[in-house]
């Protein structure tokens, strides 16, 4: 993600503190002065953030301010001047993405934006065929599985290979448009919330759309903790996050559909079906309008870090402990090497040790003997395993810490 200088200063106009002060630091490598941004539990070594992102101090304060406002003047501020403060946002969030405000519509979530592409989507019919894989997001499973009653379709999910290679990736997708001509619809997890894996979606989206086959694409661990625009995923409909790694209050997410396209999502039951702005395509009923009006402060917070020395610190982290780990033949780690398909997130697990069970087992021992807070994932074809989440929070000695807690465990 990048975000231009006009958008940090409309969102820098109200934060209580200066950008430049953070800006220098990133520039700097001062990882310790913009980790105290963050008050972050010290009963444990959090290293699962990756449920949500934490608000950094001057983003929260910012939220504290809006909540009392929104509070205070409720109606009064809501039905004269606050729709166009929203639209604001908006304008913000798409010029940070890189994408027109007629494009993005604010949704609570990544969840409620892809439950929207998917089950609005409206270019299938009976006898097509329709594929996600092992690793997508447990709701957006659902979501597909869904079409088979909702639009006659059938339904294809396939396991990812493991270990994996950009390469591979990229032939498992083409490996199944080929053999199922009939689809005609693909979800792809651009990060995913299993393991880690980054997926080469330009290059999938880009092969699928030479079969005539259209790509949804789940940012929502995108966004953030990876620095690029949306234009640069190849495909014509993304939902995202702005509440994980962009550090805006929870209750904010986003979907984009490019402007040629919106036709091809039905608008919200609660819409009129006529409607042909993307913001029919979402029903907002009432978010949370402080969430929403704190997102500038919360991209200014990120663009004055800046994304590309974002992305590289996150994978300094991950890279911390997983290179002292991965000596041990007793510990499977879930993803490979190649900095492309991997960032902050990555899971491991002892080898063997698959069973839901197991790896519950594993992160409470984690906790209770080490302080050390993770959490196990089910999903994976291969079994559970051992998520392990660092942010702009961690320190390097949380990292060593879970090196050592793990090298004492095998």
């Amino acid at each position: 993600m990048q975000v231009d200088r006009r958008t940090m200063l409309a969102g820098a106009a109200s934060l209580p503190f200066a950008t430049e002060a953070i800006a220098a630091a990133a520039a700097e490598d001062d990882w310790e002065r913009i980790a105290r941004q963050y008050d972050v539990t010290r009963k444990v070594i959090q290293l699962e953030h990756g449920n949500w992102g934490m608000m950094a101090r001057p983003v929260l304060a910012a939220y504290r301010a809006k909540v009392e406002r929104v509070n205070r003047d409720t109606s009064y501020y809501a039905r004269r001047t606050m729709v166009g403060d929203v639209e604001a946002v908006r304008g913000m969030v798409a010029d940070a993405m890189g994408v027109g405000t007629d494009e993005i519509v604010l949704t609570r979530n990544a969840t409620e934006a892809l439950k929207a592409l998917i089950l609005q989507y409206n270019r299938l019919k009976a006898g097509d065929a329709v594929l996600y894989a092992d690793l997508d997001y447990d709701s957006m499973q659902a979501s597909m599985e869904s079409l088979a009653a909702r639009r006659g379709v059938r339904v294809i999910k396939f396991a990812l290979p493991e270990p994996a290679t950009r390469q591979s990736l990229i032939d498992a997708y083409a490996g199944a448009f080929e053999a199922n001509p009939a689809i005609r619809m693909v979800l792809l997890t651009q990060v995913s919330h299993r393991t880690g894996l980054i997926l080469p979606v330009a290059e999938i989206a880009t092969i699928a759309r030479a079969r005539g086959i259209d790509a949804i694409v789940d940012a929502a661990h995108g966004v953030g903790q990876l620095d690029f625009r949306l234009p640069d995923l190849k495909s014509d409909f993304i939902g995202i996050n702005l509440h994980k790694w962009i550090g805006a209050p929870l209750g904010v997410g986003a979907a984009y559909i490019r402007r040629e396209r919106i036709p091809a999502i039905d608008p919200d039951p609660a819409e009129s079906p006529a409607g042909t702005d993307i913001r029919t395509r979402v029903h907002p009923g009432t978010p949370d309008f402080a969430a929403q009006l704190t997102v500038p402060d919360a991209l200014a917070f990120q663009a004055a870090i800046g994304g590309a020395r974002r992305e590289a610190r996150l994978r300094a982290l991950r890279d911390r402990w997983v290179n002292a780990v991965r000596d041990l033949p007793q510990v499977q780690i879930m993803t490979p090497d190649d900095p492309r398909t991997y960032c902050a997130i990555t899971s491991f697990r002892l080898r063997g040790r698959t069973s839901h069970d197991d790896n519950v087992a594993l992160a409470k021992v984690l906790l209770d003997r080490h302080r050390i807070f993770t959490v196990h994932r089910d999903g994976p074809a291969s079994g559970a395993c051992i998520r392990v989440t660092p942010a702009l929070a961690t320190r390097m000695s949380d990292c060593d810490a879970l090196a050592a807690a793990i090298r004492s465990l095998v």
